[in-house]
């Protein structure tokens, strides 16, 4: 078995949550054109898991990834251009993939995550990180942009700051992530930080899985949208559709009769 074939896990946490976790801590958790597929191929088999509400993306070590790996770039380098582009929309592939997982993605940030990394933690719906943890949009130190992962971080962290950071390639701290919002927590260390995963995923447990999913969908359907007759129509037909669903209607009956939803987990 060659290093890469186990370079991305899958692993179940919890009843309804599952990890999907990069494991080369030897290569500070660097990616690859084969891992990216592999990101893909994991993220497409939770998503198609009925089994699966939750997702947490993680990675094994002291960094929660450096990015593309070295050897990778210098194989890019010696490509032609359409080598070049077909690469690349593998990796658009990637961020669009996880960025609109039908599932609440929760991303944990340790040590360095740097170029593409941050359009990864970009994509999760809920980013936990450590105080040390930093982040670098790196690329133009090579003679790059960060193109492919651009939208995503640039709705993250607004467009004021992603002017600066990706011109600067400076390293900014988890505290200045959460300021900006790519980052919505900061947390001690890698215990603290698994100890507020594990009570987001309490607070997960009680909502309706296919009401999350919906809501996450509402989100992209109202942003940066005007508030016409067109959205208008959009949303109440959506909140129509859901009451009258299975899940709506358990949800309801379950609150106006006091008693827990059926997807709410017992009590141990």
């Amino acid at each position: 078995m060659t290093e890469q074939e186990n370079a991305v896990l899958l692993k179940q946490r919890a009843d309804g949550v599952t990890e999907v976790v990069l494991n080369r801590p030897d290569k500070r958790n660097a990616f690859d054109d084969v891992i990216i597929q592999q990101l893909i191929n994991a993220l497409e088999t939770v998503n198609a898991d009925d089994n699966t509400n939750i997702v947490i993306l993680r990675s094994e070590g002291k960094h929660f990834s450096a990015g593309a790996d070295l050897g990778w770039m210098r194989r890019m380098a010696d490509n032609t251009r359409q080598e070049n582009l077909d690469d690349s929309r593998e990796l658009a592939r990637l961020m669009n993939t996880l960025n609109h997982l039908g599932k609440p993605v929760i991303g944990l940030v340790q040590g360095a995550a740097f170029g593409g990394a941050v359009g990864l933690a970009a994509c999760c719906d809920i980013v936990l990180a450590t105080e040390k943890a930093s982040f670098c949009l790196s690329e133009v130190k090579l003679g790059l942009i960060p193109a492919v992962i651009s939208p995503y971080v640039v709705r993250a962290i607004g467009e004021r700051q992603a002017r600066r950071y990706f011109i600067t390639a400076e390293i900014f701290t988890a505290q200045q992530a959460e300021h900006f919002g790519l980052v919505h927590e900061v947390c001690e260390d890698v215990d603290a930080m698994e100890r507020r995963c594990d009570e987001l995923l309490l607070q997960l447990a009680l909502n309706g899985p296919e009401a999350m999913q919906a809501a996450k969908d509402l989100v992209f359907a109202v942003s940066h949208k005007v508030i016409g007759n067109d959205v208008i129509d959009d949303t109440a037909q959506r909140i129509a559709d859901i009451r009258v669903g299975a899940e709506g209607q358990e949800g309801l009956n379950a609150f106006l009769n006091k008693r827990k939803a059926n997807w709410v987990p017992e009590e141990e």
